[in-house]
């Protein structure tokens, strides 16, 4: 690893990255200094002063450090010398994507090394390759690289993410904690590295691919601002298929702890999306073209853009000598041939054998093309190794051999099967030279061959007529690779249909010259545009939009281990403790005093709502004192809330969000506004009945002042649609009705205009003053978002000229979330707490009865 107090990286000479050939792009040289602070330390040491320089200006640079399961490198060793050398892999994604970022960037690169180093020269090995190519590296111990890579991420995520579920040990691999632990511990390893190379609070991290998903939550427990990024760049499975992971939550959470997290498709942004919602219950919302989920005060964003490929990179290697020598080759050996080429790596998503067996049907069903079409299979070695792997190539194999056998000639082969590794200008001769290509993955996440089968056809400049080559580039796409969406012209296909692969390919042989070259420009000039330094551009860009907000909230740390999130609140929003409260309250004369009753007296996950002896002990001292107006706002019912506080004779009720209002034991019910007919319930109750019966798991809960459609048991999606189409129904039939129609979390209702907390509290508060009894204290506590409009509410009247003088406010919210009151205490504990230590001041005073405070219209008496 890299030394923390390493002398040789104090004096580092100026680097460059090697040069892409034809690129047209200036070469950025690294600084001459490291100006990483987390990497080095010592006594005396400046990380920004230059030793070889008399300036002593700072030397300053924005850094993205990219994330990566490996490193973009090669690397071989010489046999004689045991000396290692490492260049930097020019087709690799992570040096391309590079091209996206401006020209005063410096790009660090995290990952492990393909080649397996010696522990004793891995400290040699580690300055080397930050002096030479800004990367650091990851050696993770071999036990647990094997449990993590091949273990965890092959054969279990990477399958899972693929569709493909374990469904017994013959079939795939169960899962195992023991590997889940390896990857952790490996996740936790690229984490620390992250941090030796971040330089300040202006660098940004972007971790790549489903390997790393876990390095979200570690490095934003080192750094709550942390401007993070992340990139899946694999499929995201459908909520069914990742429901079955056992450490699903886990994930999500961690994935949640990025600012950004990008998908190649809608398809796998929308299945995190609803797996967020069906096991977070978080929901997402879009505004102004933008997706956001809001987790815990922050708004993680979500980015929808598929990668694209380097075609300056491509039409430099279709220049190169070796691949005009090798199109020439391939034209003379495939003379007066319909050549199809596919290149694939070797595993069991690719579709190597479906493929074949469409090309077979091709050959069967065509007389025609027997001896005239030619399919070069390019296979690429597999990035893992097992079982299923051996099996697949072992039937392609069979396939394409049987397929010669039956339908091949001296001197014709309708299969070529490349097996060996080829070297990368010869695959860019094949895409040159086919007229047509297939890609039959049953699922892949992105695919980058018909992009660059694209940009090879339409060939090079004119300056270098050679290879000449028509502009044509018939595409045979299957429609579960993530690229298809962007293709449009291409024949896509369903690769579990063998026909319909058999059908595309004949059509697209058969399609008229004319027709090919419209398709081929439309997607030429999609892939031309949306090439990798567009891709990596925007990226940047959407994260930098993310983390604009950092600094302007207070970030705070919850949970332990991967449950781990950070909390941003703004900057005013602190805890409420009794000694500040309690010095306002023994000097104030008259105080308001306004309850939540759920979640805020007692607990929401309580089974038994009926507030204890002490809670009522309690209210009883707060309302004794003559000082005090203690008020009970809930939206429960007035039947209930006046049998739980039937021993309390000074406390008011406001029950059903304030449709119902008592300001004693012993005063009458009145109610807000005029009384309601029962013409607007006629109409709504047999219409939620029908949704009822149609959605199961909700369920009526029918009030005096309210009807409400409850779907928080039903399936999450199917509950939600049905909600919002029972909210339109309602809206248009209860249009000329007194009541209004909302929609809450899991819940439609319907109830009478001008009735909620808010309006009530001001209304309470408004009577208040008007009878000569103007407080100059208000407390305010609730828990969720029908109390926000109390604590607005009490901003809103007490800042009017109802006050001359501001009283003192203490609006508080139960729970570290996002809101609008000021304070915050954690649970229902801390509130019998705190009015516990209030009542204990309040009952040092003497009793004195209090004056009648009644409403004005138009609040109505009702009878109860």
């Amino acid at each position: 690893m890299v030394s923390m107090s390493c002398p040789d990286l104090l004096s580092l000479s100026s680097a460059e990255l090697p040069d892409l050939t034809d690129l047209d792009r200036p070469v950025r040289p690294l600084p001459r200094v490291v100006t990483s602070p987390a990497l080095m330390s010592g006594p005396g040491w400046d990380p920004y002063i230059d030793s070889d320089s008399d300036s002593s200006t700072p030397v300053t640079r924005k850094r993205n450090i990219i994330v990566a399961n490996f490193l973009p490198l090669n690397s071989s060793k010489d046999p004689v010398t045991g000396k290692w050398t490492f260049t930097l892999d020019e087709d690799s994604l992570l040096v391309q994507l590079t091209y996206g970022f401006s020209d005063d960037t410096e790009t660090v690169y995290v990952g492990s090394l393909k080649a397996d180093i010696d522990p004793i020269d891995q400290e040699y090995i580690s300055q080397v390759l930050f002096k030479e190519h800004r990367c650091i590296p990851t050696f993770l111990p071999p036990e647990v690289h094997k449990k993590y890579y091949h273990g965890f991420c092959k054969q279990f995520l990477w399958p899972l993410f693929h569709y493909m579920l374990p469904i017994c040990l013959e079939k795939g691999e169960l899962y195992d904690r023991f590997l889940f632990q390896a990857y952790v511990s490996a996740n936790k390893i690229f984490s620390d590295k992250v941090m030796e190379g971040i330089n300040s609070d202006d660098d940004f991290v972007w971790v790549h691919d489903y390997h790393l998903m876990l390095v979200p939550t570690f490095l934003r427990k080192r750094l709550n601002r942390v401007k993070l990024g992340f990139f899946l760049h694999s499929p995201f499975p459908s909520s069914e298929i990742y429901r079955t992971l056992p450490v699903r939550e886990e994930i999500l959470k961690a994935l949640l702890n990025a600012d950004l997290i990008g998908f190649q498709t809608f398809d796998y942004a929308r299945h995190f999306l609803s797996c967020c919602s069906r096991m977070l219950g978080l929901e997402y919302q879009s505004k102004r073209g933008y997706i956001g989920i809001e987790y815990f005060g922050r708004t993680v964003s979500i980015k929808i853009l598929s990668v694209g490929v380097h075609v300056g990179r491509l039409e430099a290697v279709l220049k190169l000598p070796s691949t005009v020598s090798k199109i020439e080759e391939i034209g003379e050996r495939f003379k007066d041939r319909i050549l199809i080429v596919g290149i694939d790596d070797m595993d069991i998503f690719k579709g190597i054998s479906l493929k074949l067996l469409g090309f077979e049907l091709l050959l069967e069903k065509n007389l025609k093309l027997r001896g005239k079409v030619v399919l070069v299979q390019i296979v690429n070695p597999p990035r893992s190794m097992g079982k299923d792997v051996h099996e697949a190539r072992k039937e392609a194999v069979l396939v394409a051999e049987r397929i010669n056998s039956i339908y091949g000639s001296l001197g014709y082969n309708p299969v070529v099967l490349i097996e060996d590794p080829i070297p990368f200008y010869e695959k860019i001769a094949y895409y040159a030279s086919a007229e047509y290509c297939i890609v039959n993955a049953v699922r892949d996440g992105m695919n980058l061959v018909p992009y660059e089968y694209i940009i090879c056809r339409h060939g090079v400049s004119e300056e270098n007529p050679k290879p000449d080559l028509s502009h044509t580039s018939t595409l045979i796409v299957s429609e579960f690779v993530g690229c298809s969406p962007s293709l449009s012209g291409a024949f896509r296909v369903n690769p579990w249909s063998v026909d319909d692969v058999a059908d595309a390919l004949c059509r697209a042989i058969e399609l008229p010259m004319s027709e090919k070259q419209l398709r081929h420009e439309k997607h030429y000039k999609y892939v031309s545009s949306h090439h990798v330094a567009y891709w990596a551009q925007s990226f940047m860009q959407d994260l930098q939009r993310a983390c604009k907000d950092h600094y302007n909230r207070r970030c705070w740390s919850i949970g332990f281990g991967l449950g781990f999130r950070v909390v941003a609140l703004s900057p005013g929003f602190r805890k409420l403790s009794l000694d500040p409260v309690a010095s306002v309250y023994k000097r104030s004369a008259r105080r308001a005093i306004f309850l939540d009753y759920d979640g805020t007296i007692v607990p929401e996950s309580s089974i038994s709502k009926v507030p204890g002896k002490d809670v009522i002990a309690i209210l009883n001292s707060l309302c004794a004192d003559p000082k005090n107006t203690v008020f009970i706002v809930s939206g429960r019912g007035r039947e209930r809330l006046s049998e739980w506080f039937s021993s309390c004779e000074g406390i008011g009720i406001a029950a059903e969000h304030g449709y119902f209002v008592r300001w004693r034991r012993s005063a009458e019910w009145l109610t807000m506004g005029a009384a309601m007919g029962s013409e607007w319930r006629k109409i709504s109750e047999p219409i939620m009945q029908v949704y009822t019966e149609t959605t199961d798991g909700s369920f009526i809960e029918p009030k005096e002042s309210a009807l409400v459609w409850h779907h928080q048991f039903a399936d999450h999606d199917f509950g939600s649609c049905q909600a919002k189409e029972l909210l339109s129904h309602l809206e248009s039939v209860l249009v000329n009705e007194p009541v209004v129609v909302k929609r809450g979390h899991n819940i439609v209702e319907v109830k009478p205009q001008g009735v909620s907390k808010g309006l009530v509290v001001e209304k309470l508060i408004e009577t208040l003053v008007e009878s000569g009894e103007s407080p100059d204290f208000f407390m305010c506590i609730g828990d969720d978002r029908s109390d926000e409009e109390m604590f607005e509410s009490i901003s809103k009247a007490t800042s009017s000229s109802l006050f001359t003088n501001p009283p003192e406010i203490f609006a508080c919210a139960v729970g570290q979330k996002p809101s609008k009151a000021k304070y915050y205490v954690d649970d229902t504990s801390e509130v019998i707490k705190l009015l516990k230590g209030l009542s204990s001041l309040s009952s040092r005073k003497e009793s004195m009865p209090r004056a009648h405070v009644s409403f004005k219209l138009p609040l109505e008496v009702v009878d109860y």
